[in-house]
């Protein structure tokens, strides 16, 4: 999922005032609370880790697969067929506007389900924002149906065996909607209430939402995984990490998520706060937009990656021992992984060569986008762009920042109308997929979820080849060979992949980081 890095100097008044209490100074606002329209890890955490629920989930602080929604499953011989025994009992939220007549049931699987993949579904047009997973991940070509077994058993039939598929159910976008309130809602002609005031089954239920200062969440006592042990969970917007650790230190928060690395060795010494540390699933990378000139000549862009001084950018960024150097869209931890791919070297000499053989001897213009603030991925985005654009002025190529708000930026980024960006990417499963598919394939350039809009057949075949079979050695070479492509075809500048931290005041227990970059607060205690 992509990493939000908003930053503006906030500092809320948000005080915990009883135990029972959690506040959270969380680094972005949320783009809504539909989570089928997003992919920022901020999203998730406002809205998959809190109000709703999959029919599987990560067991806490792994990739390892646990019952959800479901209960049990098992799967055809030949990887096709996947049936759901569903979840007895299990309440959706009541709220100001819902109160449900009905548990949780099969008709809301699939409801949450053909409204992404059925272009005739009544909701399928009325997400603004597409569904990003289900159009890059091509899902409408790989289920081939979903059939109500009886209220409790679900069966998926595809197309093609899939190897991640499983793992793909307990993304964010595979969350389970109630279809009764989308019903309600529709009805009444409101269906923007679904991204404003949701309703799910999970932890927390949604209470109000307050733009770039607020959110506050209530306990689900009906919680069918056992009620949350604090009252209300309050995220209080705070995009300086500088402002989150100065309410952290003042106990206006009892968690402070993303410090700048930088910031780390110092925050050891404060006897009041505890350091959480994962070498994560995170990947931070600047896309080439190749659907722009001279970016689709590969020699531009292999020049661009000679240009940049890496090993100078993630001293900057991260401080020392961090993150590590990015080869390749995924870290080393994954399987497939191409240790044989040597990084581009900073050699600004040959990248004028390549400029040259372009037909560009004397540069040309670009513009470089980035936002404010700071996150896991890019700690520090104004000095990370000033660093590229510092390097790029020294091969002849004139480039311009330009700093959007997250939101416009995705829009725009979609939309196609950036040269480079800086972006980050934090893995939803453990699957080198979930890093490949979503982000470099042929139908993630074409719904404009891919930043660099790069498609090439070769690698597009290759991934889809090791999607579609379980063995993993096989499916390593496959990986393997993309991954070469991926290199030589330079569509990102692969930066850093940075380990995760997070910051909380002495007391707080039961809070455990998650590898795939999202943040649950449904087991978390503060000691009175």
């Amino acid at each position: 999922m992509r990493r939000s890095l908003l930053s503006l100097a906030l500092c809320l008044p948000l005080y915990a005032t009883a135990s029972q209490s959690l506040v959270v100074c969380t680094e972005a606002s949320p783009e809504g609370f539909d989570i089928v329209q997003y992919t920022a890890a901020t999203t998730a955490d406002a809205s998959a880790e809190t109000v709703f629920d999959r029919l599987v989930r990560f067991a806490p602080g792994t990739t390892r697969l646990q019952p959800g929604l479901a209960e049990s499953w098992s799967i055809s011989q030949d990887g096709l067929v996947y049936e759901f025994q569903l979840r007895r009992g299990v309440k959706f939220h009541e709220t100001a506007g819902f109160k449900p007549s009905r548990a949780f049931n099969a008709d809301d699987v699939i409801w949450s389900f053909q409204r992404q993949l059925d272009a005739t579904h009544p909701w399928h047009k009325l997400s603004p924002r597409g569904f990003p997973y289900a159009e890059s991940m091509a899902l409408g070509q790989l289920i081939e149906r979903i059939d109500k077994l009886d209220d409790y058993r679900v069966r998926f039939t595809l197309t093609h065996p899939e190897a991640p598929f499983l793992a793909n159910l307990a993304m964010g976008f595979a969350s389970i909607y109630s279809a009764e309130y989308a019903a309600q809602l529709l009805a009444a002609g409101t269906p923007d209430l679904l991204n404003r005031q949701p309703v799910g089954t999970g932890a927390f239920i949604f209470e109000r939402y307050r733009k770039d200062a607020q959110i506050r969440f209530r306990a689900n006592p009906d919680y069918w995984a056992g009620a949350p042990k604090v009252d209300r969970l309050l995220f209080a917007i705070t995009p300086d990490p500088n402002v989150r650790l100065q309410q952290l230190k003042a106990g206006a928060c009892q968690v402070a998520v993303y410090p700048r690395p930088t910031d780390i060795a110092s925050l050891r010494d404060d006897p009041r706060l505890s350091i959480l540390e994962l070498d994560s699933l995170l990947t931070a990378y600047v896309g080439i937009n190749t659907r722009h000139a001279p970016l689709d000549d590969v020699r531009v862009r292999q020049a661009i990656n000679l240009a940049f001084d890496k090993k100078a950018y993630l001293r900057a960024q991260y401080g020392e021992g961090n993150a590590s150097a990015a080869v390749t869209p995924y870290p080393a931890t994954l399987l497939g992984y191409n240790d044989k791919l040597e990084p581009w070297p900073h050699d600004p000499e040959r990248a004028r060569k390549l400029l040259a053989e372009a037909g560009h001897p004397n540069g040309f213009k670009l513009s470089i986008w980035t936002r404010p603030g700071g996150g896991p991925t890019n700690p520090n985005p104004g000095i990370g762009a000033q660093m590229l654009q510092a390097d790029l002025a020294a091969i002849g190529i004139k480039a311009d920042i330009r700093v959007y708000e997250w939101g416009e930026l995705i829009k725009r980024a979609k939309n196609g109308e950036h040269d480079l960006i800086f972006m980050g990417w934090a893995g939803d499963n453990g699957d080198p997929d979930n890093f490949l598919t979503p982000n470099l394939s042929c139908a993630a350039a074409k719904s404009g979820e891919n930043q660099a809009g790069w498609c090439n057949a070769a690698f597009d075949g290759l991934i889809q080849q090791a999607g579609a079979m379980n063995d993993p050695t096989k499916r390593a070479e496959l990986y393997r060979q993309a991954l070469a492509i991926f290199h030589e075809q330079a569509p990102w500048i692969p930066l850093a992949h940075p380990k995760q931290f997070s910051v909380v005041r002495k007391g707080v227990e039961g809070f455990v980081l998650n590898p795939l970059g999202s943040n649950n607060f449904s087991r978390v205690w503060i000691k009175p």
